[in-house]
C-alpha cells in the first residue's frame, strides 16, 4: 500500500476544512438541521460555550446505539485485511482503518424534525428533552472559522498540541450493512467509512459533522508525550452569539419538558429564545 512504515514516527499534519467536501453530499446552506439535546445537556453546552461531539467507535451506552458507527462494513473488511504496508507488513489497511475510526469524532443532526427522532434520542432526562433547530450554512461558517488551523489550539488535560483534526459535513448514506462493499473497485477514503451507516438508522435522516485525525503515525503533545484521543471532545461555540445571529433559529419541547425551568435558566444566561410554534 506505501513504503513507508505507519508508526514510525511522529505526526504534525494540521487539520484543514473541508478536505473531503467533493466526496461527502452536504445539504443546501439554508437547510435546518435538528438536534435532540436533553435540557440539562443543552444548558451544560451553553454555559460551557462547546458543542459536544463523540468518538465514532463509542456510541455504546444508550439503547439501539450503532455499534459498526464509521465501522468498515463486513465484505470490505475482508479485503482490505489482506492489504499490507510494504515496509510495515503487521499493519493492514484494515488496521488503518480502524485506527482512523478511534481518531474521527461526530457531532450529529437530523435533516427533519421526525417522530423518530423525539422518540429514540435524549431520553432519561428529569428536566425533559429539546430540539435546538440550527442553520446548516451559518453553523457550517462559524464551525469552519473555529476550526481553522491558526483561529484554534487543541489542548488534551491541559497539555497544547497542534490543531490535527480536519472537518469535514455531510449526509450520512444508509446501506445494507452486511452485503455492502465500498471498495469493490478501490480502497476508500477513511472519512467515507465515517457516513455509512446499517439502513436500520434511516429514519434518522441524519447530517454529520465531522472531526478527523490522519489514521497513520503517532501524535504527540507539546511536552513529548503520546496524544490520547478521548471518547468526547468539546468544540468552543458560543450559543448567546448563535441564537443573536439566527444560527440557531429555534428550541423546540414537548408539553412533558419543564418549559418553566428551561426559560428562567435561558433568561438567567440572558438568552432570548424563540418560543416553539
Amino acid at each position: 500500500m506505501t513504503d513507508s512504515p505507519p508508526n514510525s514516527h511522529e505526526m504534525f499534519w494540521l487539520g484543514s476544512i473541508e478536505p473531503h467536501s467533493a466526496i461527502l453530499i452536504a445539504p443546501p446552506d439554508d437547510q435546518a438541521l435538528y438536534k435532540m439535546m436533553t435540557v440539562e445537556n443543552f444548558l451544560r453546552s451553553i454555559a460551557g460555550e462547546y458543542l459536544h461531539f463523540n468518538r465514532v467507535d463509542s456510541y455504546k451506552d444508550f439503547p439501539n446505539a450503532d455499534q459498526h458507527d464509521g465501522q468498515q462494513p463486513p465484505l470490505d473488511h475482508l479485503i482490505n485485511a489482506a492489504v499490507r504496508f510494504e515496509r510495515a507488513p503487521e499493519f493492514s489497511a484494515a488496521d488503518y482503518y480502524e485506527q482512523s475510526r478511534a481518531r474521527t469524532y461526530a457531532c450529529c443532526f437530523s435533516l427533519e424534525n421526525s417522530e423518530s427522532i423525539w422518540r429514540q434520542y435524549a431520553n432519561g432526562s428529569q428536566k425533559g428533552k429539546i430540539c435546538v433547530v440550527f442553520n446548516f450554512g451559518k453553523l457550517r461558517a462559524t464551525l469552519n472559522r473555529t476550526i481553522q488551523p491558526g483561529n484554534s489550539l487543541l489542548q488534551v488535560e491541559g497539555n497544547p498540541c497542534k490543531q490535527v483534526f480536519s472537518v469535514n459535513y455531510g449526509i450520512v448514506d444508509y446501506v445494507p450493512w452486511q452485503k455492502y462493499q465500498a471498495n469493490a473497485e478501490h480502497l476508500r477514503t477513511p472519512i467515507k467509512y465515517a457516513y455509512l451507516k446499517d439502513k436500520q438508522y434511516s429514519n434518522d435522516r441524519e447530517l454529520r459533522v465531522s472531526l478527523s485525525a490522519l489514521g497513520m503515525g503517532k501524535f504527540v503533545l507539546a511536552d513529548g508525550m503520546p496524544m490520547v484521543f478521548p471518547p468526547n471532545l468539546q468544540l468552543a461555540f458560543n450559543f448567546k452569539k448563535a441564537f443573536a445571529e439566527e444560527t440557531i433559529l429555534q428550541v423546540l419541547y414537548p408539553p412533558e419538558t419543564d418549559a418553566s425551568f428551561l426559560q428562567a435558566e435561558l433568561a438567567k444566561m440572558k438568552i432570548n429564545s424563540r418560543d416553539p410554534s
